[in-house]
C-alpha cells in the first residue's frame, strides 16, 4: 500500500497536507515542500505509535520482508 499525500493551498497562503489513509495526520507548512516533508513526518510518527500499542493501519509487510539467519 503506498500512503498518498494530498495537498492544497489556503487563501492565506499556507499550504495544507494530509494523509487521508491515516486519520488525523494533517499538517500546514508556510511552503508546499514543508507541508509535504511534515506530513510524512506526522505519518511515520503515528506508524510508529501504532505499532508499539499492536495496532496496525496498514499492512506492514509492504515495509519489512523476513529473512531467517
Amino acid at each position: 500500500m503506498r500512503l498518498t499525500i494530498e495537498i492544497e493551498q489556503e487563501e492565506d497562503g499556507r499550504w495544507l497536507s494530509e494523509v487521508p489513509q491515516i486519520p488525523g495526520v494533517m499538517v500546514y507548512g508556510n511552503s508546499q515542500q514543508e507541508a509535504i516533508l511534515k506530513v510524512q513526518s506526522l505519518a511515520l510518527h503515528v506508524l510508529a505509535d501504532k505499532l508499539e500499542h499492536g495496532e496496525t493501519l496498514i499492512n506492514m509487510d509492504t515495509f519489512f520482508s523476513v529473512v531467517a539467519a
